[in-house]
């Protein structure tokens, strides 16, 4: 998932093992076809940054191979024929999406050692041996291994360069190719690219600079403000590995220091928030409802017949068309932008409890939706955020109706608590005009 030269650690353990070795280095990428909601948005935003990757791997020595499977008829054996003349395979220690699924059923079938390093938390993954059930257990212990973790790291030099010849399946792509090369694709067309966001490296140092120098300031006020526009808009770019969250955390922290701003709020969200998603995937079912605290299983239970005074279609859900205004921005800025506020995201989520007929039905249908239409829906952070929505890393409440004792958010609470209108304005600005109001 870690697709740029940037703070990975997956590629510099790569290049310590082929010196190691006495051997040269070739990274492989491969984007296939065949994944569950393949589309022209994630395909584009995946593509989009190969240019930059393979031009900061030339300078390093390393070889670059991109195999794009456009059709499901195509060979899906590359990596096996790549592994069949390596001495060893390296690859990224990820526990969602595709890597995750390449990293249990890649090894037994190839003849050489396996290496997975995880170069998406700050503190490893491994460091945190059991399941962590709420930011207030996981916090200390991260706050403990930081120093050792939180430091800038350069890629130590390759001694052989590679000078062979790139396999032939290998594709070239450049950006004004990608539109093409998409459509010869067999996904589904009917998603488009973002009208936001642009994968690529560059483009996300773009966004990480505007938010240091414009955003950070505002960033623990307006955080939990939509129409402010004080996030980072970072997430997709974390999320394929566009951009290290170690090389956005001491930036941020670097700044932050330098102009006597505080990055505390920032760095809990980037770090302990987010690494306490990525140790609950790692360790539980994220795929179902199961792996909720037992409380919350135990108040979806008692609460499972209750009535739903209101039921909306999927297809009404999915096109934004409920009586609920605000909810139609959120599920608009999900399909237009890729990517939804993390405020009201929960509370989309939790009207979707009160539409659907059952619990399951509301949790599948959300999955549906980020997977489709989000950058960031694959996440470790989405599916936590998800999953919140029922209950996970979060307490109980006062008894009601439908939600049991899980949290819940009303729209008169998101009304005295942000900017409704101002919100609706910029969705409705950027369905009119396809243009973002928010800078970036």
């Amino acid at each position: 998932m870690n697709r740029r030269t940037a703070f990975n650690h997956a590629l510099a353990y790569a290049i310590e093992q082929a010196n190691e070795l006495d051997l040269t280095l070739l990274v492989y990428e491969g984007l296939t076809c065949t994944y569950p909601q393949a589309n022209d948005r994630i395909h584009t935003f995946m593509l989009e940054n190969v240019p930059d990757f393979a031009a900061s791997l030339q300078p390093l020595g390393v070889g670059y191979c991109f195999y794009p499977r456009r059709k499901r008829s195509d060979p899906n054996d590359v990596v096996y024929q790549l592994a069949a003349k390596a001495a060893l395979v390296v690859t990224d220690d990820y526990p969602t999406f595709l890597p995750a699924k390449h990293n249990s059923s890649v090894p037994p079938k190839i003849g050489v050692a396996y290496h997975a390093v995880d170069s998406s938390c700050i503190v490893p993954m491994n460091r945190m041996e059991k399941r962590e059930w709420a930011a207030y257990t996981i916090r200390p212990k991260i706050h403990k291994l930081l120093p050792e973790y939180l430091q800038s790291f350069s890629l130590p030099q390759l001694k052989h360069k590679w000078t062979a010849s790139i396999p032939d399946f290998h594709v070239a792509v450049d950006l004004a190719g990608i539109p093409a090369l998409v459509a010869s694709c067999e996904i589904d067309h009917a998603v488009k690219p973002s009208s936001t966001f642009r994968g690529g490296y560059e483009n996300a140092k773009k966004r990480l600079k505007y938010f240091v120098e414009k955003n950070l300031a505002n960033y623990a006020d307006g955080r939990n403000q939509p129409a402010s526009h004080a996030t980072s808009n970072l997430s997709p770019y974390l999320h394929f590995g566009h951009i290290s969250s170690l090389e956005v955390a001491l930036t941020v922290r670097d700044y932050a220091e330098a102009h006597q701003l505080s990055s505390k709020e920032f760095l809990e969200e980037l770090i302990v928030r987010r690494e306490l998603s990525f140790n609950f995937v790692r360790y539980a079912d994220f795929t179902s409802l199961e792996s909720l605290p037992d409380w919350a299983k135990k108040t979806m239970q008692k609460h499972a017949e209750d009535p739903r005074p209101v039921v909306l279609t999927h297809e009404q859900m999915e096109l934004g068309q409920s009586y609920d205004d605000l909810w139609n921005a959120t599920q608009k800025e999900l399909l237009l932008r890729g990517k939804m506020h993390g405020y009201y995201r929960m509370y989309w989520g939790k009207k979707l409890i009160e539409w659907c007929s059952t619990y399951e039905e509301a949790f599948d249908f959300m999955i549906y939706l980020h997977e489709k239409y989000a950058l960031d829906g694959r996440d470790p952070n989405t599916y936590s955020q998800v999953l919140w929505c029922f209950g996970l890393h979060d307490r109980p409440w006062i008894e009601r109706p439908i939600f049991g004792q899980l949290r819940y958010m009303s729209y008169d609470g998101m009304k005295r608590k942000t900017n409704i209108p101002a919100y609706i304005r910029d969705i409705e600005h950027l369905e009119r005009t396809g243009q973002d109001l928010a800078a970036l």
